[in-house]
């Protein structure tokens, strides 16, 4: 099911963007320093985040913006966020 939905994906993303693109990455996590450190870990230097903490300070919304040359260098991005505990891709 997942190689279906990461195929759609890419199909998506190529319609969409021209490559190279800036893509913005949208990440949410638990407020732990150690998640945080993962989730900062997937981009490079030259990437632009902004971090939001939630109303009750659980969470941390992450916004990445990153140059990207194509849509599989997305979705391999997304695939390494999947392993971080908690992390929610939206």
């Amino acid at each position: 099911m997942k190689r279906d939905f990461y195929e759609k994906l890419k199909a998506q993303l190529n319609h969409i963007h021209h490559w190279p693109s800036v893509y913005l990455f949208k990440f949410i996590i638990p407020d732990d320093p150690t998640r945080l450190t993962q989730v900062q870990q997937l981009f490079g230097e030259e990437a632009s985040l902004d971090y939001t903490k939630s109303r009750k300070g659980n969470y941390i919304s992450i916004s990445g913006k990153e140059v990207m040359f194509s849509a599989d260098e997305v979705i391999n991005r997304y695939k390494k966020a999947q392993t971080i505990e908690g992390v929610i891709m939206l």
